[in-house]
């Protein structure tokens, strides 16, 4: 299947490392104009460079904002004004004992993980509904609908988007703009690499590491080994194609089989 999305312009939020930044390179690499996003000038400056190098020819722009606050979205809006494929992939998250989780965390974690989604969703949206085309995606997770006991704070958020989306994609019926979450399931990052280790011992080799982490945190999972970004980028690119113009108001997993559920 050939993807063209040359002439489209597509924002990555929190694009500067892992998921967001293989979603924007594999945009990238389909030919679509994308703007990446961090809160460090710096680190995505350095996340544009890094496509460019490995997307020749790529047309690439740096935005740094921070997407979690009213006037970092505000920011963005000026500098970017109109958007064809809007991808909300900024999140946190950090194992908690559920108990120590104070009301400030709450609102920290629904604040970055959903009400930065739901502010850009605002921005973009009628812009895309106007123009008769617009491709919405909320990186959502597996931890939407299989709680994590380790971190309850980031599944609520994952659930939250899942709503997001499905209120959005009523929203947009009928105007030729799509919205959908993408379930991610256990994945390959830096970040998680660094959890991985807290959770299962820092002296433990990698690959040890990860099948521990596998086996005893995600028994479910279907791969038997964490999601590589770049698979999460190719579902991206598919729903971001008028390939995908019948798919809206879904939860799409690429999870790694690892919901023990026939629908999400």
């Amino acid at each position: 299947m050939h993807i063209d999305l040359s002439g489209c312009t597509a924002l990555v939020s929190g694009s500067s490392q892992g998921i967001g930044l293989a979603i924007a390179a594999a945009l990238a690499r389909a030919g679509a104009m994308v703007v990446v996003n961090g809160r460090s000038a710096e680190r995505t400056e350095q996340a544009r460079e890094s496509i460019v190098a490995e997307v020749p020819g790529a047309s690439v722009r740096a935005v740094a904002a921070d997407l979690a606050s009213a006037p970092g979205a505000a920011l963005l809006g000026e500098k970017v004004p109109e958007l064809d494929i809007l991808v909300n992939n900024l999140g946190i998250f950090e194992a908690r004992p559920v108990f120590e989780i104070d009301d400030d965390e709450w609102r920290r974690y629904f604040e970055v993980n959903v009400l930065s989604a739901v502010r850009l969703i605002r921005m973009y949206l009628p812009g895309m509904m106007e123009r008769g085309f617009g491709r919405v995606m909320n990186i959502a997770s597996d931890s939407a609908v299989v709680t994590p006991l380790e971190m309850v704070h980031y599944g609520m958020s994952k659930t939250a988007l899942l709503a997001v989306t499905r209120g959005y994609a009523k929203a947009a019926a009928g105007t030729g703009v799509t919205v959908n979450s993408v379930m991610a399931g256990p994945t390959h990052t830096p970040g998680v690499e660094e959890f991985v280790h807290d959770l299962v011992g820092a002296e433990l080799p990698w690959e040890q590491a990860q099948h521990r982490f596998m086996v005893e945190h995600r028994p479910h999972s279907l791969l038997q080994r964490l999601i590589e970004p770049a698979e999460i980028g190719n579902m991206v690119v598919y729903l971001s194609s008028e390939h995908a113009s019948a798919t809206t108001g879904g939860a799409v997993r690429v999870d790694g089989g690892y919901i023990d559920s026939i629908l999400p």
